[in-house]
């Protein structure tokens, strides 16, 4: 059963400049391996982890790098948690995320399901 769905897009210029601005804000947002990526990819996961937040109901006091894309052998994004994030989307019964991303024409996408077991926490209903 789908728990959540958030979506976000980015600005892929408007990011990077931000990050070039506030070079520590890469470190808040990302972790080692992301860090790492070209700038679309880095909007493309920063719109993902946005997403995230918005799937599971954006409660507060979550950590950005508690939310990472990783790439299968094939190439294809997943979402991995720790920490904020997991403890979050055990709270809600989330089992799997399900993402996809996308960057073209300056503008980075993602979107992001959370699915699990049963029916969304109560007062949670319609969440995202």
């Amino acid at each position: 059963m789908i728990l959540g769905v958030g979506i976000d897009v980015v600005d892929v210029a408007r990011f990077s400049a931000t990050l070039e601005r506030s070079p520590r804000l890469r470190g808040r947002l990302f972790t080692p391996d992301e860090q790492e990526l070209p700038p679309a990819s880095l909007a493309a996961r920063f719109a993902a982890k946005e997403a995230v937040a918005k799937a599971l109901g954006a409660p507060r006091g979550l950590r950005w790098v508690d939310a990472e894309v990783i790439r299968d052998d094939a190439g294809r994004p997943h979402i991995r948690v720790t920490g904020t994030v997991a403890a979050e989307a055990e709270r809600r019964g989330v089992l799997a995320w399900h993402v996809s991303l996308s960057h073209d024409a300056g503008i980075a996408s993602a979107v992001v399901v959370a699915e699990g077991a049963g029916a969304p926490a109560k007062g949670q209903e319609g969440a995202s």
